[in-house]
C-alpha cells in the first residue's frame, strides 16, 4: 500500500510542497482567507509572516515582549496577532497565534539564491497541530483532517 493511500484512509489531506532553489519546501496557503507564499520549516517554533504582510492578511498586529531569533538573526522584534484562520490545501485552523516579523534576512537569503521571495513560514505550531507527516520524496505534506466537536 502506498503511503498517500494509507494516510487517505487514516483520514489525512495531502498537500503539494514544491522544492526552491534553496532546498527549502514551499507551499501555498491562505491566512484569513488570502492567498500566500510560505516556507515550510520544522525548525521554526510558530508560523509566522513579515511585518508588511499584516494588512495583507488581514491581520490586527499586537506589540509583543518576545524576542525572535533564527536563520543567523537574533534578538528580532515582534508583533503577534491571534483569531487568525490558515488553510492549507483543504486543511484549516481557526484560532491560529501568529507571530509577525521581520524576514527581510530570508527573502535577502532567498533572492540571492535566485529563488522568488516568501510571505511567511509555516512551522512546528501547524504541523503538531495537523499530526504532519512529510513525504521528502514524494514532496508532499500531509495534514489529518480536523474533527470538530459542537
Amino acid at each position: 500500500m502506498l503511503l498517500k493511500d494509507f494516510l487517505t484512509k487514516k483520514k489525512y489531506y495531502s498537500i503539494k510542497l514544491t522544492k526552491t532553489r534553496t532546498n527549502h519546501f514551499e507551499l501555498k496557503a491562505k491566512i484569513n482567507g488570502v492567498k500566500g507564499s510560505f516556507i515550510l520549516d520544522t525548525g521554526a517554533s510558530n508560523t509566522c509572516v513579515g511585518f508588511e504582510k499584516a494588512s495583507y492578511f488581514k491581520l490586527n498586529a499586537q506589540d509583543s515582549e518576545i524576542k525572535a531569533a533564527g536563520a543567523g538573526a537574533t534578538e528580532m522584534l515582534t508583533k503577534e496577532a491571534i483569531d487568525v484562520q490558515i488553510k492549507i490545501g483543504k486543511w484549516q485552523y481557526h484560532n491560529l497565534h501568529l507571530v509577525l516579523l521581520d524576514l527581510t534576512h530570508v527573502n535577502t537569503a532567498l533572492i540571492n539564491h535566485h529563488a522568488k521571495p516568501v510571505d511567511g513560514i509555516i512551522g512546528a505550531d501547524i504541523l503538531k497541530k495537523g499530526k504532519a507527516i512529510i513525504d521528502y520524496n514524494k514532496k508532499r505534506l500531509y495534514l489529518k483532517k480536523r474533527v470538530f466537536l459542537f
